[in-house]
């Protein structure tokens, strides 16, 4: 018996379904797929249809023990791509994920790995409901107030269409991992990265190379704010100083060619 096999047939018994009523919707004989619960693998158009059939993406299915995570708390992210579960408590509160720093070097392998999501520590906060969230660490200064140690708490977004310019997310890629910052789309299949600290200059992202987007819903401080601390505010203070100082110098220098 196969992984494949077991899913197979745990699915079905768990739906409560028939294996002709399941043949009929994959367009098969019975029999045919009485063998995919058996030891004969199917070929991959039909496997597609299997997946979409239980919104179940074709990784899963093939590689990973499903009967380990509830069912019920999994939730269909687009095109089938992954699925990721949702824990719940006792109460119906949505447990966060933490993602530590310790773990976050793994995170790019580990983000569609159900054990290593499992395998993360969680929060409860009521007030927030109806999505999905995990928790990031904040690392170094760019986007300011938030200090090592901190962490944002970001919402799960499904598409690129649904990132709304100026706000900020935690961005997942393929070339930079982790990073939190304030998106700004260009054009359709890329995204502009700035960081709230200006001298950290504003890098392009391709869409090919998104894993994952995470709008922000919350921040978590460790560490108290001190008031000299490098902001926002004090970023915009310095920038707002520099204009009016450049105003003023142009004002003058008009006023000499006069």
């Amino acid at each position: 018996m196969s992984i494949f096999s077991d899913n197979l047939r745990y699915l079905r018994v768990k739906t409560g379904l028939t294996q002709q009523k399941i043949a009929d919707a994959l367009l098969i004989p019975r029999e045919r797929y009485a063998k995919y619960e058996a030891t004969t693998d199917p070929p991959l158009d039909c496997l597609r249809k299997i997946s979409q059939y239980y919104h179940v993406s074709i990784d899963l299915l093939l590689s990973f023990d499903i009967r380990r995570v509830p069912y019920e708390d999994l939730i269909q992210l687009e095109d089938n791509r992954i699925l990721l579960p949702i824990t719940v408590d006792k109460e119906g509160e949505n447990k966060i994920e933490i993602l530590s720093e310790k773990a976050q070097a793994g995170y790019l392998t580990g983000y569609s790995d159900p054990e290593f999501i499992e395998a993360m520590q969680h929060i409860s906060l009521p007030f927030l409901r109806n999505g999905k969230y995990r928790a990031f660490p904040v690392t170094g200064d760019s986007m300011p107030p938030h200090k090592n140690g901190s962490f944002v708490v970001g919402e799960y977004i499904e598409r690129l269409d649904d990132v709304v310019d100026g706000k900020t997310y935690v961005l997942v890629t393929k070339t930079n991992g982790i990073a939190y910052k304030r998106l700004i789309k260009n054009g359709k299949n890329s995204l502009i990265a700035k960081s709230d600290n200006t001298i950290y200059e504003p890098y392009e992202v391709k869409a090919s190379e998104v894993l994952e987007i995470w709008r922000y819903a919350c921040s978590i401080a460790t560490k108290e704010f001190e008031q000299d601390d490098f902001g926002v505010l004090s970023v915009t203070d310095i920038l707002q100083g520099i204009r009016q100082d450049f105003s003023a110098l142009r004002t003058e220098f008009s006023q000499r060619l006069k």
